[in-house]
């Protein structure tokens, strides 16, 4: 099975819109000084360089024959063929603008998707591992679950107004991310039947104090522009005790809201891409106890607050909203957490555990939740001024994980806790009639409750074993009771199996979950549509629909299976072909069926429902090729088989039916690097149903065409301490450009963005 980094990676301790916002920079930069000025860490250059997409491992030191045998097969079965390890070297050398789903998207079976395939958000797309959707996407910072984006409630059509969990952590901040694909990811509990995102932060023992800058500036003026600067220093501050802080700041602009209006269907323009500002603060300590104990404690601040690009549910950008609010910000998320952390490394033992609570704070300015206005700004009357919602979300996480080395044998075995708490400030004002009893509704709204919680208690076990030096194999199984949707069985077997020396074949097969939220599992979250989601067949009289919160709904579950062959020649030549297979089941989306009527109004009543059987099928292949000792090629594929629903046949995601990456590296001298990569998109399909009806989205029904997107880059290091960069993204000025909603522009619901120059500075003090 394999593992990813554990909670706290870090080895034990052994011997143009900053005019807008002024108060921002004196904020930071009084951080900065006050952070320099307590500091002690001394600069030194460490880098650990792990080819993207490499498995690589370091055994673990040991002093007996049979720890040694046992630490090694852990290492082949940690060596997965759903996981890819993007470096710290990858992610500099790609030139990320904030966000890791920039670079986390050309690992093979990832791709950017929205929450539903209605295409509402067209461009907030977030990481989908293997076409199972961004909410089956599992992200982690050093091993710890991140579900901010839980705090965004879902629409009629199940989308979410979340940019995701993958850009809390600065990109000079990260180490590497371990991205984990298949059966293997079942291991990880709720949210993790697509796959694993790990966000593995610097450690605080390797001495660093470096200063960093970024800046794209786009060809096209319809587009914004970003920067971003970022402080990172660590060391050790005595003996035992070591320090990290890292200090972040980044702006992008947003796009101008017509930025589509050349592509527009039906006189309408949908909206272009939203610019954002995030702050990040972030402070480790770490004691090493004695040689073999290591306690850490970690406070964290995020926000991140949108420029307003004029986006909402619909394809219509309204005129007198961005006359007001272009620019502006509409929305902000806040996020505080604390941490503390152990680890221990004994004989024949080590463990990692923590317990941290995070707090996130989701302000925007209220929406309506009605008709044509459903998720468009509300315009306040006149002389009044916008009014902010806030909803608060709490989550209490806590994980204790042991493994044991033995014989042949490693036995893992883990607890985890996770509970939620949301605040919801959206609680229906719809009145029942006072005879209206339907589930667990409450009819008076002054006696509706804003909050909800719930709870997840799972404990795992899992044996890997080395049957033959050329044969391991690693069964386990995992249960979770879920205080809302019961309990949940995770069982897995994965192996692996050398048939000669340089060919291995994998096989996995797991059963994974994942557990409904809070909105979903709420009774008291009551959306109402008006005509616009309704079903055709629903009387005219009964039109304006509601739906309800289920708090009978079941576990999302699916059986996940995989089977690779690898080639690997020991001299950096390896390639791989991975088939894969989800049945995915109890798929949750708001119910097409009628479940009782209002007869107060007359209005039809919709809920939440478990939608039946689903299948994603599809191949990822990979090979990298060392030309010569300074240039490398390396190349990945995914092959989008089958991504649809059972009943009716509809995708899943909006994703292409095939994807490659490719790229050279190449070090033209010991201090000069140069790097070309092109990603190539095959059609996306456009789904014939609407997601808020069940019924067809109209005709003609418009299919992504393929498009390709190539990035030049380059870095020179000018002395030990300074280095620069610069490229050139999407070279060719492939224009990828939103043209509505799923409902009139079927697969066209998203932008890419045009050419643009990157520019970066480093500098290790």
């Amino acid at each position: 099975m394999p593992k990813l980094s554990s909670f706290s990676n870090h080895p034990n301790l052994t011997s143009q819109k900053t005019s807008k916002r002024p108060a921002t920079g004196k904020v930071l930069l009084s951080i900065a000084v006050a952070s320099i000025l307590s500091s002690t860490a001394i600069a030194a250059e460490g880098d650990e360089v792990v080819a993207q997409g490499a498995t690589e491992q370091e055994a673990l030191p040991s002093t007996t024959l049979d720890t040694i045998v046992v630490r090694a097969a852990r290492e082949e079965l940690e060596q997965a063929a759903g996981l890819s390890i993007i470096s710290e070297d990858a992610i500099e050398k790609a030139s990320v603008s904030n966000d890791i789903s920039e670079i986390v998207r050309k690992m093979p079976g990832v791709n950017l998707s929205g929450s539903s395939t209605s295409g509402q958000r067209g461009n907030q797309r977030q990481i989908d591992l293997r076409g199972m959707g961004p909410n089956n996407t599992l992200i982690l910072i050093d091993g710890r679950p991140v579900t901010s984006r839980n705090s965004s409630r879902p629409s009629r059509g199940n989308e979410q107004d979340t940019r995701g969990d993958s850009q809390w952590v600065p990109p000079s901040a990260i180490e590497s991310i371990e991205v984990l694909r298949g059966p293997a990811a079942a291991r990880y509990g709720s949210g993790s039947m697509g796959g694993v995102v790990n966000i593995i932060t610097k450690s605080p023992t390797e001495p660093e104090f470096s200063i960093s800058g970024h800046y794209e500036l786009p060809e096209n003026d319809l587009e914004g522009s970003n920067w971003r600067t970022n402080i990172n220093m660590a060391g050790a501050l005595t003996d035992k005790l070591s320090s990290r802080t890292t200090l972040g700041y980044h702006d992008s602009e947003a796009d101008d809201p017509y930025i589509n209006e050349a592509e527009a269907l039906d006189d309408s323009v949908a909206a272009g891409t939203e610019g954002v500002e995030n702050i990040d603060a972030r402070q480790l300590f770490e004691y090493a106890m004695d040689a073999m104990n290591t306690v850490g404690v970690e406070v964290n601040y995020s926000r991140q607050e949108n420029h307003w690009a004029g986006d909402s549910l619909f394809q219509s950008v309204n005129e007198t909203l961005v006359d007001e609010l272009e620019g502006e910000t509409t929305n902000k998320m806040q996020r505080y957490g604390a941490a503390f952390t152990h680890r221990g490394e004994y004989d024949d033992v080590s463990s990692n555990s923590f317990i941290e609570f995070t707090r996130t704070v989701n302000e925007r300015l209220g929406e309506g939740s009605a008709g044509g206005g459903e998720g468009q700004i509300s315009i306040p009357d006149e002389g009044e001024d916008f009014e902010w919602i806030e909803a608060t979300y709490d989550t209490l996480n806590a994980k204790s994980e042991w493994d044991i080395y033995f014989d042949r044998h490693t036995l893992t075995a883990g607890v985890e806790f996770r509970g939620e708490k949301l605040d919801n400030p959206v609680v229906s004002d719809m009145t029942f009639d006072e005879g209206f009893e339907f589930g667990d509704v409450e009819t008076d709204p002054e006696k509706r409750d804003p909050t909800s919680d719930a709870y997840l208690v799972g404990a795992y076990l899992e044996d890997n074993y080395q049957i033959t030096p050329d044969w391991y194999i690693t069964p386990g199984v995992r249960f979770d009771q879920h205080s809302e949707s019961g309990g949940n069985w995770s069982p897995s077997v994965n192996t692996t199996w050398h048939f000669s020396p340089d060919w291995s074949v994998k096989a996995g097969v797991s059963r994974a979950f994942k557990a409904p939220s809070l909105y979903q599992l709420d009774p008291n979250y009551i959306y109402y549509t008006r005509g616009n989601g309704c079903p055709s067949w629903v009387p005219s009289e009964e039109r304006g629909c509601q739906v309800l919160g289920n708090p009978d709904l079941e576990n999302e579950t699916s059986w996940n299976k995989e089977l690779t062959f690898t080639y690997d020649d020991g001299t950096g030549l390896n390639a791989g072909l991975t088939y894969y297979h989800n049945a995915y089941d109890n798929r949750i989306g708001a119910g097409t069926d009628r479940v009782a009527v209002d007869t107060a109004t007359n209005r039809s009543i919709f809920q939440w429902d478990n939608q039946g059987e689903a299948i994603v099928e599809g191949l990822e292949g990979f090979v990298q090729v060392p030309v010569t000792d300074d240039v490398r090629w390396s190349s990945n594929i995914t092959g989008n088989i089958r991504s649809e629903r059972k009943d009716n046949g509809e995708p899943l995601s909006l994703i292409p039916k095939f994807t490659v990456n490719t790229g050279v590296d190449w070090d033209v001298t010991p201090q000069w690097n140069a790097g070309f990569d092109v990603s190539y998109y095959g059609t996306i399909e456009a789904p014939t149903l609407s997601v808020t009806t069940g019924e067809g989205n109209g005709d003609p029904l418009l299919d992504r065409e393929p498009y390709a997107i190539a990035n030049v880059s380059t870095r020179y290091n000018m002395t030990n301490g300074i280095t620069v960069g610069a490229g050139v993204k999407n070279v060719f000025d492939t224009g990828v450009y939103r043209e509505g909603t799923a409902t009139n522009a079927g697969a066209r619901t998203f932008n890419e963005p045009g050419r643009s120059y990157v520019f970066d500075v480093s500098v290790d003090f």
